[in-house]
């Protein structure tokens, strides 16, 4: 080690492996761990040290020596600054070897599981413009770059719209493209802006609390139909309406158009009356035969083709004939609950947001389900001895909770109703492997699934089968 402007500096570290959130894994000499943001697995790097703890070291890359043989040439401008895609500089199928590594260490080394069939990651077909929702942010202080603080320059029009700065809080990228949502996104996203700066439009200043545009959202269905809605600080209805006319103008293939006034402190729009300027205030979107109605407040899984092969992969895995009941928690919008409701006798659903169980009935009547029934709580307090005891035994059970994980309290119920088999979807390799050991004396991990949602990011999501141990 030596010092350098104050800074701790590690040389010459071979990179060998990812770790969770992205970052790349090597060691010193003497065996600790070192954590490196900036770089990718096969770099061999100088890092800057930002924090050192007992058992290892995180830092940033200072300088790389030589470059790993699994890089690509990242295809989008913004790569660097903007926190969006980290891994667009490693090769796709290094990515997805990572991914599956980190599913199989989580379970092995967190769950303390030894003997499981671990089936090869599914890898999505579209690893650029795959997302089907993105949400912008208007900002009159523009983010600038190290090169353009460094010129000197007086740069007078610091209006953006694009995507927080990670760890800005009040900072915005402005983005001049992004390969995430497929076209028209980037050419609604540029018009506005272009149409707003022309036209004198405020840019919300979240310092200070005002402006008028504030956030811009955009989705998508299958069928290429687009829902756009604005937030708007306040209510300018004469400018508001000059806005929409042009956008839609623009753009016949903007099905409806949709705004909410958001004067509160934050841009949650889940509190928020979203107010419809043109046609219906949702899309409609077709799984397998399923119709679901897509609102702007509806939660629906941003990769649609990954999303149906996740849905497809899960009902494969419960292995339903027919005549079982299934409970389905933390159903939000009872997607999969509907999706194996036609091969099972009856589902049931929990989840603790209202309006999404409220979205689940009305889906569900749409798809003329009747063997579904949905119930809202939070889920360690709804899912008791009495909810179990006045209802019918699972014969299977699927579960698909938040990264979080499932509280304790869920998982002992479960082991109460004791299903035959268990399905549990995660977003989260480690609080998955978690909740499995606290199951594993009552239930065998038969195999696991990684399926990649997320090209171009660290994130994964993994089904895990478990069968009933019969003593």
């Amino acid at each position: 080690m030596r010092k350098k402007q104050k800074n701790t500096v590690l040389e010459n570290i071979k990179l060998v492996s990812a770790g969770a959130k992205g970052v790349a894994v090597g060691k010193t000499e003497e065996g600790k761990t070192v954590l490196v943001s900036g770089a990718v697995p096969g770099d061999v790097v100088n890092v800057r040290v930002k924090k050192s703890k007992s058992k290892y070291v995180e830092g940033e890359a200072l300088e790389i020596l030589e470059k790993s043989p699994f890089r690509t040439e990242p295809k989008c401008i913004h790569f660097g600054v903007c926190g969006g895609c980290k891994w667009q500089n490693l090769s796709y199928e290094k990515q997805l070897e990572f991914k599956q590594e980190e599913v199989y260490n989580h379970i092995k080394r967190i769950g303390g599981i030894e003997d499981f069939k671990t089936l090869p990651i599914l890898g999505s077909e579209e690893q650029y413009f795959y997302r089907n929702k993105m949400e912008f942010s208007f900002s009159n202080a523009r983010w600038l770059t190290f090169d353009e603080v460094s010129s000197g320059e007086d740069f007078g029009d610091k209006n953006a719209l694009g995507f927080h700065i990670p760890g800005m809080w009040s900072k915005i990228l402005d983005l001049k493209e992004c390969w995430l949502q497929e076209e028209p996104s980037n050419a609604i996203r540029l018009a506005v802006k272009n149409y707003a700066v022309e036209n004198g439009l405020e840019f919300f200043d979240v310092k200070n609390q005002e402006g008028f545009l504030r956030t811009l959202m955009m989705r998508q269905n299958s069928k290429g139909e687009w829902m756009v809605l604005f937030q708007l600080f306040r209510e300018e209805k004469e400018q508001r309406e000059q806005l929409f006319d042009f956008l839609l103008n623009q753009f016949p293939q903007i099905k409806t158009l949709v705004f909410a006034i958001n004067s509160k402190p934050n841009d949650s729009i889940y509190d928020q009356d979203v107010q419809t300027y043109f046609g219906e205030g949702f899309l409609m979107e077709e799984m397998d035969g399923l119709k679901f109605k897509i609102g702007p407040k509806s939660f629906f899984q941003t990769n649609y083709k990954q999303a149906l092969n996740l849905y497809r992969k899960t009902l494969e895995f419960a292995n339903l004939k027919g005549d079982e009941v299934v409970y389905d928690l933390y159903t939000g919008t009872g997607t999969i609950a509907q999706y194996v409701a036609r091969n099972a006798k009856q589902v049931i659903g929990i989840e603790s947001v209202q309006e999404a169980i409220d979205a689940a009935k009305e889906h569900a009547e749409l798809n003329g389900l009747t063997n579904c029934s949905f119930y809202c709580g939070d889920m360690k307090d709804i899912f008791n001895d009495e909810f179990l005891a006045s209802h019918p035994k699972a014969d299977v059970l699927i579960t698909d909770p938040p990264r979080d994980g499932m509280h304790q309290k869920v998982v002992e119920q479960i082991l109460k109703l004791s299903p035959e088999k268990i399905v549990y979807v995660s977003c989260n390799s480690a609080t998955q492997a978690r909740d499995l050991a606290m199951m594993k004396d009552q239930y065998q991990l038969v195999k696991i699934l990684p399926v990649d949602m997320f090209p171009q990011t660290h994130h994964v999501e993994n089904i895990a089968l478990l069968v009933k141990i019969v003593k």
